[in-house]
């Protein structure tokens, strides 16, 4: 069958193209609104379209994609990254938003976690030091 013949649901094409690792993810993704089709929200039924503006947002990354072939087959991820292409403006908002959340966690103190037996005793000695 060739692309114009091949009707692809659209939860199944996000798992072929590998956005998200079974069909129930992605269905969940769509049902929950966190994947918009040509701007609007989209039914998981809904056929895909060689040509299709894709919003797919996961964790706190949002891609925007352009659907370019239709596949129902999960395949390597060579074969996967050929059934779109994300466009420029989406590269480079999710380039800037990683570096961005980077810088934060640079600028935040690092947290500690639990005590050393080193800091055990210091705290056990400052105690006792001061009568507690």
């Amino acid at each position: 069958m060739t692309d114009t013949q091949l009707k692809v649901r659209l939860d199944k094409w996000l798992w072929a193209a590998r956005f998200f690792k079974t069909r129930a993810l992605a269905k969940q993704a769509i049902e929950g609104g966190k994947v918009h089709y040509n701007g609007t929200r989209a039914k998981v039924s809904k056929a895909v379209e060689v040509g299709a503006m894709l919003q797919i947002r996961q964790g706190f990354d949002e891609k925007v994609i352009e659907v370019l072939k239709l596949s129902d087959q999960r395949r390597g991820a060579p074969e996967a990254a050929l059934l779109y292409s994300e466009t420029e403006q989406s590269q480079a908002k999710r380039e800037l938003a990683a570096e961005q959340r980077k810088a934060q966690r640079a600028a935040q103190a690092p947290e500690r976690g639990r005590p050393t037996k080193k800091d055990r005793r210091r705290i056990r000695d400052f105690k006792d030091a001061h009568g507690n």
